[in-house]
């Protein structure tokens, strides 16, 4: 399996019309989106985009439609190329490749999975499967055992032999995670993936890939306008505003900290029990330990069922990386969290 690679992107701006190159001035010295269309009829698609994502975890971009999320996305692999900036994935800088080095990296460093599916309907789940491999000239013995193995790892043995118009929308997804991951690329690119599908698929599609995840620790880029499926997916979420993040950072982050009025609306309907985090919510350690103890990555809501089950009000946290006691974690410090007040206020 492909080692994971890390992605920076480094002060990247996009500016769609005849004129980008000429404008970028003017946009660095602030003219705003709707400045730019209304005097240069030019739109301006990202702006100063400044993104770290480490190599191996899911790093979710977010936002409405018109956000510049999927333009985002679409510089990764150059299927854009930026009005100016740097995209480094590894050593090297994407937006410099040569076309030949370009295909190179397009067929072995990254893999797309893409809402509508991109199935070919005229060959079967296996031969679609196998579809990347083809292209990369890989033996027809080794791409079939590789394409195998992923549909079984999906859920899908047994239906390789169908074609695409005999699959429900989720089979046909887990078909196209099913190629991404057979050409084992270190980078998955996935642009709404799970936006068409119906919600309890949806569902269930996020937790076959958290589940995968674990296995395969892919550097892996994930494009929604859902703050739930975000926050559900996201080691780090980065929130996008007309071609601007307005802020980056990890679920607890967004949830715990808006950075302004924008993201508070998003967040103000998010049942936060399931979100926020032991470790989040915790207050430091003092006196002996309760007996009861919950990792630092429990939900508050899994900590309170934990807390009526026990028929305790307050648990000891463990640091997930040490194992070590890190505070405790009260019911009153729960309900605090999840109203969105001060311990202690009525």
């Amino acid at each position: 399996m492909a080692d994971p690679i890390g992605i920076e992107i480094r002060n990247l701006y996009k500016i769609f019309g005849p004129q980008s190159a000429q404008l970028m001035q003017a946009v660095r010295n602030g003219m705003t989106k709707a400045e730019l269309n209304e005097r240069h009829h030019h739109v301006l698609g990202l702006n100063d985009i400044n993104i770290s994502m480490p190599a191996g975890r899911i790093q979710v971009i977010m936002g409405l439609s018109g956000s510049g999320k999927s333009t985002l996305i679409r510089h990764i692999n150059r299927l854009i190329d930026p009005t100016a900036g740097e995209v480094i994935v590894g050593n090297q800088n994407v937006v410099t490749m040569s076309p030949e080095a370009l295909r190179d990296f397009r067929r072995h460093k990254t893999a797309m999975v893409f809402q509508k599916f991109a199935l070919l309907p005229n060959r079967t789940v296996l031969e679609n499967t196998c579809y990347g491999l083809e292209v990369q000239g890989i033996p027809q013995g080794k791409r079939v055992a590789a394409a195998m193995h992923w549909l079984e790892r999906v859920g899908l043995k047994g239906f390789e032999k169908k074609y695409p118009n005999q699959l429900s929308g989720g089979m046909q997804q887990r078909v196209g995670l099913a190629r991404a991951l057979a050409n084992d690329a270190p980078i998955l690119l996935m642009d709404e993936a799970f936006s068409a599908l119906d919600p309890l698929i949806r569902v269930d599609m996020q937790t076959i890939l958290l589940d995968l995840q674990k296995e395969i620790r892919k550097t892996i880029v994930f494009i929604t306008h859902d703050l739930d499926e975000a926050l559900r997916l996201g080691d780090s979420i980065a929130i996008l505003r007309d071609g601007e993040i307005i802020q980056q950072g990890t679920s607890q982050d967004i949830v715990l900290r808006p950075a302004d009025a924008y993201i508070e609306s998003f967040v103000r309907e998010v049942n936060r029990g399931r979100v926020i985090r032991a470790d989040a919510a915790m207050e430091p350690a003092s006196g002996p330990l309760p007996d009861v103890t919950v990792g630092g990555d429990c939900t508050l809501e899994d900590a309170g069922r934990l807390m009526v089950q026990s028929g305790t009000t307050r648990l000891a946290v463990r640091d997930m990386q040490t194992g070590r006691p890190a505070g405790t974690l009260s019911m009153e410090r729960i309900l605090a969290a999840i109203t969105q007040r001060a311990p202690g206020h009525a």
